[in-house]
């Protein structure tokens, strides 16, 4: 339990994050990515701020939330999807075109599918009572 809501805290945080930085400037993320900013591109890079800050707020209002096995199963399925598919388009993006920030984020996001998966694929660790010993 301790360990799904550290991940759902930790996830919170970096969603959050990434939201204010892509809603309040989506020029230097593209330009750290290696892109030139144009007024659709950073449109759709502020709409992502917002669904990053959603997803922030969904995460952390879940922290304490018991997860796994069938146990707010949508809730760990999303969380995996996500992470999982921007981790495999940022690792081809990065090969590709081998900008280290794409690779850097590529191993974050890596990182939170892996613990998502698991947190999706095994069974809910029971809570121990207040007065049992370690």
């Amino acid at each position: 339990m301790k360990l799904t809501r550290a991940l759902m805290m930790a996830s919170a945080l970096f969603m959050a994050v990434l939201g204010l930085i892509t809603s309040y400037a989506p020029d230097r993320v593209l330009e750290t990515h290696g892109t030139v900013p144009d007024g659709p591109t950073m449109l759709l890079i502020q709409m992502m701020g917002a669904l990053y800050l959603g997803f922030a707020l969904l995460n952390w209002t879940a922290r304490g939330v018991i997860i796994g096995g069938i146990y707010a199963r949508p809730l760990a399925l999303g969380n995996f999807l996500h992470f999982a598919m921007v981790a495999v388009m940022l690792t081809r993006e990065a090969i590709e075109h081998g900008v280290l920030p794409l690779a850097t984020s590529a191993a974050v996001f890596s990182a939170f599918a892996i613990g998502f998966g698991v947190v999706l694929f095994r069974p809910p660790v029971p809570r121990r009572p207040e007065g049992e010993g370690s």
